[in-house]
């Protein structure tokens, strides 16, 4: 059940009546730039992440353990268990 012919040529028959054909034509420039715009900025980022290599933050020390927070996880352990 999708949309035939006929409903489309009617929504856009709607769609022309309502904005008109000349607001029609700088929607469908503007959606273009735009989908262009999109597509230049995905291929740079995908060529761009390919070229470079991120460096990894290795930690030289263990992450902090806080007392109040060791002993509620703990409680939550005992009590799910």
């Amino acid at each position: 059940m999708g949309i035939g012919m006929r409903e489309l040529i009617i929504i856009l028959l709607v769609v022309l009546l309502v904005f008109g054909a000349k607001k029609l034509r700088s929607i469908g420039s503007d959606l273009g730039a735009a989908v262009r715009g999109f597509k230049k900025s995905m291929s740079d980022g995908e060529s761009e992440s390919a070229n470079t290599d991120v460096p990894q933050i290795k930690s030289e020390r263990p992450d902090a353990e806080f007392p109040e927070v060791a002993k509620r996880d703990g409680e939550k352990n005992d009590r799910g268990a």
